[in-house]
């Protein structure tokens, strides 16, 4: 049974408590998931590389899933290589540098991802997919967090997955946008390896019990759906 990771996204953490909402997870997360925006990717400002070196200080064993929506890789990247423990990248931004791009995320000694808005093809990136640890599909317009899932996002989980199995790939598969307790399920079934959610986890009065409890869901479902194949 493949092991699914919960990720979630401090996008939707109080901004004034980000350590007080982490501790409130309980340890029951497998990465923490940091959203970077320029305001000029997408339309949005987040958070910077001094935010993911306190979390490396301060959570040491914690994996630190950097994802840059921003533009400029050759300034931006480099403030992330001291903290992340991934850094995922745009195919849109700078697309005919991802080769070099995700090649010098790996010679640093750390994962390097892809991500892919919803309306950008898998073709964008066949030819460096054997350089991705992981493949991010968002499943909403990357800016802004609280969106609608938008349900075309699994069709292409479902390509990515075909992918990596036809052509013998390591890559994981990951998702973000929209997702909550009523389609975290079917996002898994369809692929995913990897899930962010940020305002569902962190909107709920006990957060640890919830992902918790969503963990038991998902190793249930799996187990039903290997047992039907």
């Amino acid at each position: 049974m493949r092991e699914i990771i919960l990720a979630p996204s401090l996008l939707g953490a109080d901004p004034l408590n980000i350590a007080a909402e982490i501790d409130r997870l309980g340890g029951n997360y497998g990465w923490l998931h940091l959203d970077i925006m320029d305001a000029h990717f997408v339309r949005n400002l987040s958070f910077g590389p001094e935010l993911s070196r306190v979390l490396r200080r301060r959570y040491p064993d914690s994996f630190i899933d950097v994802h840059l929506m921003t533009d400029r890789l050759e300034t931006v990247l480099p403030l992330f290589t001291d903290s992340a423990s991934l850094i995922t990248v745009h195919a849109e931004t700078e697309t005919h540098l991802l080769h070099a791009v995700l090649s010098s995320i790996r010679n640093a000694g750390i994962k390097a991802g892809i991500a892919l808005c919803p309306p950008t093809p898998i073709s964008r990136i066949e030819g460096v997919l054997e350089l991705a640890d992981l493949v991010l599909v968002m499943s909403v317009t990357p800016g802004f967090g609280g969106q609608k899932f938008i349900d075309s996002s699994l069709e292409k989980v479902r390509e990515l997955a075909g992918l990596r199995e036809a052509r013998k790939l390591g890559y994981m598969i990951e998702i973000d946008g929209g997702i909550n307790g009523s389609n975290i399920i079917g996002a898994v079934l369809a692929g995913c390896d990897a899930v962010v959610m940020g305002s569902a986890v962190f909107r709920e009065d006990d957060p640890a019990s919830w992902l918790a409890g969503i963990g038991a869901k998902i190793k249930e479902a799996m187990k039903d759906f290997d047992g039907k194949r």
